[in-house]
Order: C-alpha cells, then structure tokens, then sequence
C-alpha cells in the first residue's frame, strides 16, 4: 500500500492538464483513421500534435519502444508498433493508445477506432469491451478494493461470452509512466489495496473473442496477439479517485460526471 502514491493538488492538476491533452490528441488522431492510411501516417500525425502542444509522446523511447503511440489492430491485444507497412482496411478494429508527458506529468488514455462496415461480432467485441470499463470506472470511490475493479469486469465479460486478458493491467500513472498499483481486470471480490483519495491510475480492459491469453511477437519484443489470431479490443481511461468517487481525468467529452 505504501508505494501507491497520493497525488498533491500541484500534482493533480498537473495530471488533469496532460490527460486533457492525451484525450485531445486521440481525438485528433481518429479523423486520420480511413481505409488505405498506414498507421505510421497516424502516428506522426500523434507525433506531431503532442510536440506542438509543448509535451512529450511518453511511448517514444520507453524501455526502446519506436514511435510515439501503439496502433493495435484487430487480433493484436496492445503494444501494436506503428508501421507504414501496416494499411487501415474496411472492417478493421483498431486499438489507438496515447501517452503524453506535459511539464513532467503524464496522462493515459485509449481507445478503438473502427474503418467502414465491421461485423456484428467486432461491433459486439468494441461495445462490450467499452462497457466493461465504464463498470469498472464506477466501482472507483474511497475506501473501495481495487480487486472490485477486475470482479466486476471479468463477471461481465464472461456472461458476454469474452475472455479477460490477465497478462496486461492498468497502473498508477501520474508521476511516472507505471506506479503502483497493479490494477488487474480479473481479480477476486474484495481483494488488493483499498482506493484512498488522491490516487490516480488506469483501468484498461483488454477483451477477447477467443482465449485470453497472448504471444510477444519475437522479432519486435512488443507486439501482444491473442494465440488463436481471435480480434480484441481494449478501451482505457486515466481516473483520479475523489473523497466522493472519481473524476475520469481524460474524460474530454463529459461523459462521466464527477462524483
């Protein structure tokens, strides 16, 4: 419990700043994602809007990551490198994840991009996946287990007839680009640290049609697949907890209410 770092009102706003610009730039990045755009077109697009906003893509250089977001595309869970090799076509699902660095702070956040007509089982996967987090964003309040977030996402996941990647988490962000704690989306009813205000993390579901498992691509070392090459979908929100409730920090377009 005691490495879970309790935000300052310096450090929140700092935060809140970053984040706003991460979900700003997602939203810049959706109106190039058409049929026959490389993702390596959208990334220096991403590239590009974070550098002219005065911040940092976070990704570009972590731990020897390439470019300055992930573009996950349909089997591909998350870590998907931007490619000009890799061209957005129709029915493609894609996963766009951004990091920003602004003044030293960091704000997390992602989201799937859809080109043309998909099938009704990926607009079930995106829709699903979608809800997964808005549950687990609503188990966010003081005094709440963190194991809470998972129990109620993987319940519903399930009961859909999806799988949870247990793999991959969310994390405290903020400060650093991954804190404590290690929020999992799967986990037992009432279990893991307790949520005290002032801490900020990410709840990112990652949800498969088949196993839930997932292969490293071994030429990059970066690219997670799920095994059986079955599509995925992943949404993700950075979230302070209030003395209330929370307050989705990269919520650009007010669909969370502060509580």
């Amino acid at each position: 419990m005691s490495g879970i770092i309790i935000k300052t009102k310096e450090q929140i706003e700092g935060i809140r700043n970053s984040s706003k610009l991460a979900a700003e730039t997602l939203d810049y990045a959706g109106k190039f994602v058409k049929e026959g755009v490389s993702t390596e077109e959208i990334d220096n697009k991403i590239e590009a809007f974070i550098i002219s906003h005065g911040a940092i893509p976070a990704t570009k250089g972590y731990n020897g990551y390439p470019k300055s977001s992930c573009i996950s595309l349909n089997e591909v869970v998350c870590h998907g490198i931007p490619s000009e090799k890799t061209i957005l076509k129709g029915g493609d699902i894609l996963n766009i994840d951004i990091t920003t660095i602004l003044n030293g702070f960091y704000g997390d956040t992602s989201r799937m991009f859809t080109v043309g007509e998909i099938s009704p089982s990926a607009e079930k996967l995106v829709k699903v996946t979608k809800h997964c987090l808005d549950l687990g964003i609503q188990q966010v309040k003081p005094g709440n287990h963190f194991g809470n977030i998972g129990f109620v996402i993987s319940r519903y996941a399930r009961a859909q007839g999806f799988s949870v990647v247990y793999e991959f988490c969310g994390h405290g962000v903020g400060v650093k680009f991954h804190e404590d704690p290690q929020v999992d989306h799967t986990s037992r009813r009432n279990s893991g640290p307790k949520m005290k205000p002032g801490m900020i993390f990410t709840i990112e579901p990652m949800i498969n049609q088949g196993r839930a498992s997932t292969n490293i691509d071994k030429n990059d070392g970066w690219t997670a697949r799920t095994v059986d090459n079955k599509l995925s979908a992943q949404f993700e929100h950075t979230i302070l907890v209030t003395d209330t409730g929370f307050e989705v920090l990269t919520d650009v377009h007010d669909e969370y209410s502060i509580t």
